[in-house]
């Protein structure tokens, strides 16, 4: 059989104060005609349909909509769980219904853990939830982390696990030595929020979501299908797809990637300003893009951002060189400081940094004579 894996939707997604509804709406739109170019069995999407847990009205009626488009028009049915951004009871409004028309949507962790069935091939539905939670419906003290909770449910998963089907695991969780980026939700503090790839090994294949690139993770059959869109601009340079997952009745897999193309990107841009409104640049850009503009412009400018503004209407952040090579050196500074370092030591990471010239002896002097004066002068305040 065959299905789409998605994940990470987050619709009603605020990004530096802009909606992007309708750039998901312009995305969503295109997955529904991969559904109905590829025909798949199923769509499965692993959580964070929403960005929060109240999303605004326009999120709820898109998603109202994109699913009625794959659900009931193209009469695929969609296997969905909650992820850690979404309300876990909002999400399991109605699903004993909507089971009525094939579509398995789990937002609350429960004790039942029948797998849904699709054409010869079990999924096992694990919403997002806290090791708490978990640790309290399963009546398992030994449950404090994430990887303690994802393994007893597996656990429990298990024991409803026929050998010779094929079986699909639904989850969303960070997996350990997955790489991350700003736009996702820290799950735990510390190495707590973490789950072994090894606890998915029963299953033919893991449709996970929570990282937001399809490459978050190296893993033969672990797989993140990565977001959407691209939600901030740490993911700027990260590629978007959704995956097309092929298995058949022995649990062989083939997967192959189809790439979304949004209306505008998310990308940065970087120059001095003269340059990026010189038109010989800008009109080989792509104007309208959301962007993050660093300048290399050294001194003082005159309202930059609204100039920048009037050529690439969707700046959303603007930084200066300068700053971020301040900042750099600020927290060089302050490791240096935290290690205990004289004021001569000080200067002579500072000096090597800075120049390619040997910091000498002569200069050496110089600076301890410089020093002991400035801490005499402090002395006598």
């Amino acid at each position: 059989m065959k299905f789409i894996h998605t994940a990470d939707w987050h619709l009603g997604k605020l990004v530096h104060g802009i909606y992007m509804t309708e750039q998901q709406r312009e995305v969503l739109l295109q997955f529904v005609n991969l559904v109905e170019e590829e025909k798949p069995d199923a769509v499965v999407i692993a959580g964070d349909l929403y960005d929060r847990s109240v999303p605004p009205t326009e999120a709820v009626e898109l998603l109202d909509e994109i699913l009625y488009k794959i659900n009931v028009e193209l009469k695929t049915p969609v296997v969905a769980i909650s992820g850690n951004h979404d309300s876990a009871e909002r999400l399991s409004f109605g699903t004993s219904w909507y089971r009525q028309s094939r579509l398995f949507i789990k937002g609350k962790l429960t004790n039942d853990f029948t797998p849904v069935h699709i054409e010869g091939v079990n999924f096992h539905l694990i919403p997002y939830a806290e090791p708490g939670i978990v640790r309290q419906l399963l009546q398992d003290d030994s449950v404090h982390s994430h990887h303690d909770a994802m393994k007893a449910l597996i656990g429990e998963v298990e024991k409803h696990m026929d050998s010779s089907e094929p079986h699909v695991f639904v989850g969303h969780a960070f997996v350990l030595g997955g790489k991350t980026s700003d736009s996702e939700r820290t799950l735990s503090v510390g190495g707590s929020g973490c789950v072994g790839s090894e606890l998915f090994d029963p299953f033919h294949y893991t449709a996970l979501g929570h990282l937001h690139s399809p490459d978050a993770i190296k893993h033969d059959k672990v797989k993140y299908s990565g977001s959407l869109l691209k939600y901030s601009f740490s993911e700027a340079r990260q590629r978007k797809a959704v995956s097309i997952v092929e298995i058949d009745s022995n649990g062989s897999i083939s997967v192959e990637e189809r790439s979304l193309t949004p209306k505008q990107d998310m990308r940065e841009i970087e120059g001095h300003l003269e340059e990026l409104l010189d038109p010989g640049f800008f009109q080989a850009q792509k104007t309208d893009d959301f962007l993050k503009v660093i300048l290399r412009d050294q001194g003082a400018l005159i309202d930059p951002i609204n100039k920048l503004r009037q050529v690439y209407p969707n700046v959303l952040h603007l930084e200066r060189k300068m700053e971020q090579q301040d900042l750099r050196m600020r927290e060089d500074y302050t490791t240096a400081r935290d290690e205990k370092k004289s004021e001569l030591e000080l200067f002579e990471q500072f000096y090597n940094d800075m120049t390619t010239s040997d910091f000498t002896e002569e200069k050496r002097q110089i600076m301890v004579s410089v020093i002991e004066k400035a801490k005499r002068e402090d002395g006598k305040k």
